[in-house]
């Protein structure tokens, strides 16, 4: 067998992987002995970017067995034998934890994976490990830094560690794909968690639509906006991906109306953006920008002109854009769905309410209370039963403003193909909407932070959205490897 450097596997795609596969080349037992050389090198040592919560032990073990399906001439698809790296809230029936990054569940094991594991087990992938991420998925107080867990500690931007915002809370999942310690990584996000960290950690996150992709078996915030998505180094990684986490779960009640495409990454190659319409709220997107990211969003506005797309200046997205925006949609829906979750969780630890984990949280509050805990302290104020007329009007109240006088409308009206935003302006209107997006890297600011654009669209859009991602990255190539020393 012809075997490549190992030392030249960073950036590697999926379909290059599968090319060296399948060639004799490589073998995924040897590329998940180099990714986890890259971890002990440089997230636990070197500059500790600390973005690998925990390694599956069995990893080894899953891509030998995969090798050796191959050499059968069983290859069960684009991800056979590929690593991916899995959010820490995320339920894997293994020998890792599923925690949030709570000490109060650091000793929970799920006795059953998330659906969408089981998806990418039986596609072949191999789960590499566990992401570090922030606390309850950033649901847990107001001053948590993005990337922080009581568990795991501070993830670190690559680019600037201990300097730039790795954002949150899939910090280690965009952290991990971005130095090249796995090939994927699935994160989730309620209100900007794919996104925000995919951008400052520079490369490709998808927020799916809410109902994409099953929430079952993941630890949860909110029922109305949480989705699980895939996080790549580039637009057709993450599209292959998504083909993988996308389907129906009668556990999930919202994945059972969805219809799915044949598939994301057909077509790809000739994509266009010549014809297009996107629109954006040009001045609430530039409002909170220094001048150097004004200018990457500016060129990045450009590049689509100059492809044939025709910039739409609309006035704005949502009402919600002038309006304070309230949390109560999250901060009732938690305590219901977290007592939900954890009866999933062994008697033997002794949680089984919210009201548990924050007596856990106080009991041990040298450890885990670094933050404090007041949202899980809000959210326990609640009666946990949805019935409360803030909550209900609050609900209501977000579709209206999102869908039907936000995005559905402003789209509609003026004919558009998609949204365009910066990183981190106004993720919270899709989310609210459970809407897709996808980010892709556009550039960088005078610190060195990597910047993206955010293209949004209608429910189940994705597809649309990920051929022009795919486009405008093809063009412009802003996705510029990581030098960890």
């Amino acid at each position: 067998m012809k075997q490549i450097n190992l030392l030249q596997i960073e950036e590697l795609t999926v379909q290059e992987l599968q090319t060296y596969l399948e060639n004799e080349d490589l073998t995924s037992f040897d590329l998940v002995k180099k990714y986890l050389e890259r971890i002990a090198t440089y997230d636990k040592s070197g500059p500790l970017i600390n973005s690998v919560l925990e390694i599956n032990p069995e990893a080894l073990f899953i891509a030998r067995k995969l090798d050796e399906e191959r050499k059968a001439g069983r290859i069960r698809g684009a991800l056979h034998g590929v690593p991916v790296i899995i959010k820490d809230n995320i339920d894997t029936a293994d020998q890792m934890h599923t925690s949030a990054g709570s000490l109060a569940l650091q000793d929970h094991y799920a006795t059953k994976d998330a659906f969408i594991v089981q998806k990418l087990r039986n596609a072949g992938a191999v789960i590499l490990g566990k992401a570090n991420m922030t606390e309850w998925a950033n649901f847990m107080a107001y001053n948590m830094p993005n990337g922080f867990s009581s568990r795991g500690g501070q993830v670190l931007n690559p680019y600037g560690p201990g300097k730039l915002d790795v954002s949150g809370s899939s910090s280690g999942s965009a952290a991990s794909v971005s130095c090249n310690f796995t090939m994927l990584a699935v994160g989730t996000e309620t209100s900007g968690s794919i996104l925000c960290p995919a951008g400052n950690n520079n490369i490709v996150g998808i927020k799916p639509t809410v109902g994409l992709v099953s929430r079952s078996g993941i630890i949860p915030i909110s029922i109305s906006q949480d989705t699980a998505g895939p996080m790549a180094r580039n637009v057709k990684d993450a599209a292959i991906l998504l083909e993988t986490l996308a389907g129906h779960d009668p556990d999930d009640s919202a994945t059972l109306s969805t219809s799915l495409p044949s598939s994301y990454i057909d077509g790809l190659g000739s994509a266009s953006l010549k014809g297009k319409r996107i629109g954006v709220s040009y001045e609430f997107c530039v409002k909170k920008l220094t001048g150097v990211q004004k200018n990457v969003f500016d060129e990045a506005l450009s590049v689509l002109k100059n492809e044939g797309t025709e910039i739409v200046y609309v006035e704005c997205i949502s009402p919600l854009e002038n309006e304070t925006f309230d949390y109560n949609v999250l901060i009732y829906e938690f305590k219901s769905g977290i007592n939900h979750y954890l009866k999933t969780v062994s008697p033997a630890l002794g949680l089984k309410s919210l009201s548990d984990i924050i007596a856990y949280n106080m009991k041990f509050d040298k450890d885990c209370l670094k933050y404090d805990q007041e949202l899980l302290v809000e959210s326990n104020n609640t009666d946990g039963t949805l019935t409360n007329p803030d909550y209900l009007n609050s609900r209501l109240n977000d579709l209206q403003k999102t869908q039907d006088q936000g995005i559905d409308l402003v789209m509609k009206e003026n004919q558009l193909d998609a949204l365009i935003s910066p990183n981190d302006v106004w993720y919270g209107i899709p989310a609210k909407a459970g809407y897709p997006s996808v980010s892709v890297p556009s550039g960088f600011d005078t610190d060195g932070l990597p910047l993206s654009i955010v293209l949004t669209g209608n429910a189940f859009s994705e597809k649309n959205l990920i051929e022009m991602a795919y486009v405008y990255e093809q063009i412009t190539q802003h996705r510029m490897p990581v030098e960890l020393k």
